[in-house]
């Protein structure tokens, strides 16, 4: 089997980066644009996530590291099981995170955010009360 050539470079220009619907393991709302690789699969990718003001995430792990940096708003991240607004932690623009694998955390924007994920596939969410998971309801 021959594998699919890999490009050498790539190249996003802002106005040329599309945003779909989110995936429906994140809550109603969201946008994304794949800027490189797929998720879903093994290897390397690069996403947008775009939340709308009031955007909650909750408490969740990922099955690999997650590297997550703020490009327009404020995203906030809190550690642990439970969605407690004293444990968020505002990163504003500019700022970056990372969540080891199997790390709960959960997330908040007051006013909407772009971020910017990205990891080595396959990317995956699981909610820590499956109740939460928007595909559940």
């Amino acid at each position: 089997m021959q594998e699919a050539m890999q490009p050498e470079h790539i190249l996003v220009k802002a106005a040329d980066v599309r945003w779909v619907d989110a995936p429906p393991v994140l809550p109603a709302g969201a946008k994304v644009a794949v800027l490189e690789g797929d998720s879903s699969k093994p290897g390397p990718f690069t996403m947008r996530i775009k939340v709308p003001p009031k955007y909650r995430i909750a408490p969740h792990e990922h099955p690999a590291d997650e590297h997550v940096t703020v490009i327009s708003g404020a995203l906030a991240i809190g550690m642990g099981e439970t969605f407690t607004e004293g444990a968020l932690n505002t990163l504003p623009v500019g700022s970056f995170a990372m969540m080891r694998a199997g790390t709960r955390h959960f997330a908040w924007s007051e006013d909407g955010a772009v971020i910017q994920l990205h990891g080595i596939g396959p990317w995956g969410l699981t909610y820590v009360n499956p109740q939460d998971d928007p595909r559940n309801q």
